[in-house]
């Protein structure tokens, strides 16, 4: 399904960026990683890995020329690396803000910018950006990261209609919650209450959000998404 192609995954050393890596690469992409951990490209079956801080401009700009000089070109960005902590608004420090508006929506932003002059010459890319359901409902304590997941589904929808008719189709999957590393941060009480409140009693896994970005990266199957927000939520939002 993406035979031939190639995919920049910022984030993708573990959790949703991880589980996208590994369904491109079974979709017979070639796929750099960009993280700021380290990643042993063999462990996936990488074209390569490079390091990156999504919040730094110049960082950003030196691992897309990194990967581009691994791949040859990049056809296919996901936007997947984020932070998430929790903090009602009362009390949240500023830096607590600043932090997660840096890494959770900048740094797509900056991502974006980086990849979209290749792209829109050679007329052809997909754009993938991950939200979240917060950024459409809101989340209590959660008012940061609700902010910045709002933030990328309206950059999306924005990028979506200034690129779409120069071939390049950008989308975003907002999923519900997930089990992966990244909610560690969040207290027990806080995922028990959200277990309650989801049609489907669970968390979603990040095996099971992988296929919604295989679907947007493909060729049809992705043709007609443009500025979408693709929703694996366990029945958390329905539009």
């Amino acid at each position: 399904m993406l035979q031939g192609r190639t995919a920049l995954v910022v984030g993708g050393a573990s959790g949703i960026g991880r589980a996208i890596a590994a369904a491109y690469i079974a979709q017979g992409a070639a796929v750099v990683v960009a993280d700021r951990a380290a990643v042993d490209p063999a462990e996936l079956g990488l074209a390569g890995a490079v390091r990156l801080d999504v919040t730094d401009e110049k960082s950003v700009a030196a691992a897309v020329h990194e990967a581009t000089q691994l791949v040859g070109q990049i056809d296919i960005l996901v936007n997947s690396a984020g932070i998430l902590t929790e903090s009602p608004l009362a009390t949240m420090p500023l830096a607590t803000w600043s932090e997660t508006l840096a890494v959770d929506l900048t740094g797509v932003f900056l991502c974006c910018r980086a990849v979209l002059p290749d792209m829109l010459e050679r007329g052809w890319g997909r754009i993938i950006n991950i939200a979240s359901q917060l950024g459409i409902k809101g989340g209590r304590g959660l008012a940061h990261y609700a902010a910045a997941k709002a933030g990328v589904i309206g950059l999306t929808k924005s990028l979506a209609l200034e690129v779409s008719a120069r071939g390049v189709l950008v989308n975003a999957i907002a999923p519900g919650p997930i089990d992966t590393p990244m909610v560690e941060g969040i207290t027990e009480d806080w995922k028990a209450a959200k277990r309650a409140e989801l049609p489907l009693g669970r968390f979603g896994r990040p095996e099971e959000v992988a296929p919604t970005a295989v679907l947007l990266a493909s060729d049809p199957g992705g043709n007609l998404y443009v500025g979408q927000t693709l929703g694996p939520n366990s029945g958390d939002v329905m539009p």
